[in-house]
């Protein structure tokens, strides 16, 4: 399901892929409105599948981070407000996610977009954060 959520640079929040047109791909706003446009080429267009997360030893999928958040909050909104949040109380949040993050790396900007990311996926219902196996198309052969 993430790979078809998308974070289009320079666009605040996140977006679906509907379609794809000529030169551009088609997106919906994931908000009550649910507004359409087009994303072209030149927008920095990422999927949040393809997101991940630096940590002590190895980057870490966004999938992995998100479900860690969902797990610990029991499937609610954040418990944590990013947009009054500190450095050091976004910075212990982290710390209760993913405990060996990359403190060198991962700002508190970066924090804070994933706490609002997250509740945005929980408000729209994505839950879904699992990655898929190939093992169900392993087995039909």
């Amino acid at each position: 399901m993430l790979e078809t959520i998308l974070a289009i640079s320079g666009k605040p929040g996140l977006y679906r892929l509907v379609n794809r047109g000529n030169r551009s791909l088609i997106v919906e706003t994931l908000d009550a409105q649910k507004k359409r446009m087009p994303a072209f080429g030149t927008d920095k267009i990422i999927s949040l599948a393809d997101i991940a997360m630096y940590t002590d030893e190895e980057e870490v999928p966004l999938r992995k981070v998100l479900k860690s958040i969902y797990d610990m909050e029991g499937g609610k909104p954040a418990s944590i407000d990013y947009r009054k949040a500190g450095s050091e109380e976004l910075a212990g949040f982290m710390a209760k996610v993913l405990p060996n993050y990359d403190r060198e790396h991962v700002y508190p900007s970066d924090m804070k977009k994933l706490v609002q990311w997250y509740n945005i996926l929980i408000e729209n219902g994505i839950t879904d954060f699992e990655e898929k196996t190939e093992d169900a198309a392993g087995s039909a052969e």
